[in-house]
Parts: C-alpha cells; structure tokens; sequence
C-alpha cells in the first residue's frame, strides 16, 4: 500500500470516529466539577446533545455499541447507576434515528423542540431509575434544573456539532 493510501486510510477512521469522540468531549466536559454546591446533579446533559443530534445526522457513524460505551462513561464519570445512561442514551438514539425524517431539511427550531421532548423523556427516566435504585423518590428538583439547564445550552452545543459534521463529515 502506497502512503497516500495510508493517509486515506487514517483520514477516513478519523471522520467515522468524529461523533463518537465529539460525545466523548461533550461527556467530558459536563463532567468538569464547577466550584457549585451540587453542580453534579444539574450540569447540562451535554453527551445527550451529542447522541441526540449524531442520531439524526450520522446513524451509521453513531451505532448501538458507541451509545452503549457512551452511556457508561457517563455513568462511571457521573456516579449515576451503572448502566442507566447506557439504557437511557440507547433509547433514545433508537427512537430519535426512527423519527430523523422529521427533523432533517427543517428549521432548526423543529431539531430543537425535538430535543427539549426527548431530553424530557430522558431526565425523566434517569430520575426514576435512579429513584427506583435508590429506594426513595429522589427531589426532583435538580432533575428540572438539569433539563432547563440543557435545552437552554442545546442551541450552542448543536451548533458545534454541526460545524463538526461540515468540518469533517461530508466528504464521508
């Protein structure tokens, strides 16, 4: 193999591991401890912004397995339940590649409210395993605070991601 091949080669890897590693940065970032009493609990759902929006965009570059790995970084990082943000962001990637078409080639306010129904659907489900794992209803409280904290980010974060997708995918 030639070296351009070679080159050809890393570039594609590189573009088909983007939404994988921009979750990654994502989960990491929302993960950064803010000297906030209970920052942990509202921090914005940052690594759900960018499962939600690869799902719409590049299904096949976002499959069930880097969802999966996604999830439990989450929860190794987060201290939530192992496995409950795995099982959350599956949902939801699966449900939000089935209902893409409504979203592609519309307004960016559709992709927006889209997000605000599925993050609620998601905050709300991790709230109630970690309620159910935890024998007590928890507040709920930090659960509205971290959703409200989320949409209100989303706009930036989705902004980024797409800038990313035009940087580094469209050639794919």
């Amino acid at each position: 193999m030639n070296e351009s091949g070679i080159w050809q080669r890393i570039d594609r890897v590189i573009r088909w591991l983007t939404p994988f590693a921009t979750s990654v940065l994502f989960l990491v970032l929302a993960a950064i401890p803010l000297p906030i009493p209970g920052y942990q609990s509202i921090a914005p759902a940052l690594a759900l912004t960018a499962v939600y929006y690869w799902s719409i965009f590049r299904p096949d570059l976002m499959p069930a397995p880097a969802v999966f790995v996604v999830g439990i970084l989450e929860d190794a990082l987060t201290g939530a339940p192992l496995g409950s943000n795995a099982l959350v962001f599956l949902v939801v990637s699966a449900s939000v590649s089935r209902q893409r078409r409504i979203v592609l080639g519309r307004p960016f306010a559709v992709m927006w409210w889209g997000f605000g129904l599925t993050a609620a659907g998601a905050v709300l489900a991790s709230w109630f395993i970690a309620s159910l794992l935890s024998d007590r209803m928890l507040p709920p409280g930090p659960a509205l605070i971290h959703y409200l904290i989320s949409l209100a980010v989303f706009p930036a974060f989705a902004w980024i991601l797409l800038r990313m997708h035009r940087a580094f995918l469209t050639a794919s």
